[in-house]
């Protein structure tokens, strides 16, 4: 019955339920082995749009939200400094100035 309705849902809203996708990131493992771990979001690329899985209900303050983005942006900026080489700080100035920018249009 289960399947039934994932497929349901799959083939009439585009949902799908723990399928596995080549390109998809790996769990973390401090919340494979954490059975309170919630995935707050999943943002995808395809067919040149971006589409993104959002868990609202996560917290009841959105400044919440703005604090995660924050710590977010943070992480992308050690990941380029870890892998490009790139400047922390100057990769954090850059991520905020494409949020500003995409802010006001």
């Amino acid at each position: 019955m289960r399947f039934r309705l994932r497929t349901l849902l799959n083939k009439v809203l585009g949902i799908s339920y723990m399928e596995q996708h080549g390109n998809q990131l790996p769990i973390p493992a401090a919340a494979l082995h954490d059975d309170k771990a919630t995935e707050l979001l999943r943002v995808w690329v395809a067919d040149g749009k971006q589409h993104v899985a959002i868990a609202p209900g996560v917290w009841d303050d959105a400044a919440s939200w703005g604090i995660m983005l924050v710590d977010l942006a943070k992480h992308i900026a050690n990941a380029y400094e870890q892998t490009t080489g790139q400047n922390k700080a100057n990769v954090l100035a850059r991520l905020r100035a494409g949020f500003e920018g995409d802010w006001e249009s």
